[in-house]
């Protein structure tokens, strides 16, 4: 028997709730409930509100959908740190 095809939408991330999981409107003012692919998680990519996703669905539950892939968005990111390394725990001068 033959996997079922999924779905692709693209659409944009309205909010961020527990446990990874996100509302999503899709491009056709679909609202869905998306969580995370593994893949997404594992390389610790970030989702936050106002993002835009592209979100696979299963044609049997067409209120639910797993985001796998986040655009880029066009401005810099803003440094994480203040740029300057810390020494080792344990090592002092």
């Amino acid at each position: 028997m033959a996997k079922e095809e999924l779905l692709e939408f693209d659409g944009t991330v309205t909010e961020v709730l527990p446990d990874g999981n996100f509302r999503v409107v899709l491009d056709n003012e679909h609202e869905i409930l998306a969580y995370a692919a593994g893949k997404m998680k594992k390389n610790r990519i970030r989702t936050i509100v106002g993002d835009r996703v592209v979100v696979e669905m299963s044609p049997y539950d067409l209120e639910r959908g797993r985001i796998n892939f986040r655009h880029k968005t066009g401005g810099p990111t803003p440094p994480v740190g203040s740029g300057q390394r810390r020494p080792p725990p344990g090592r002092r001068r």
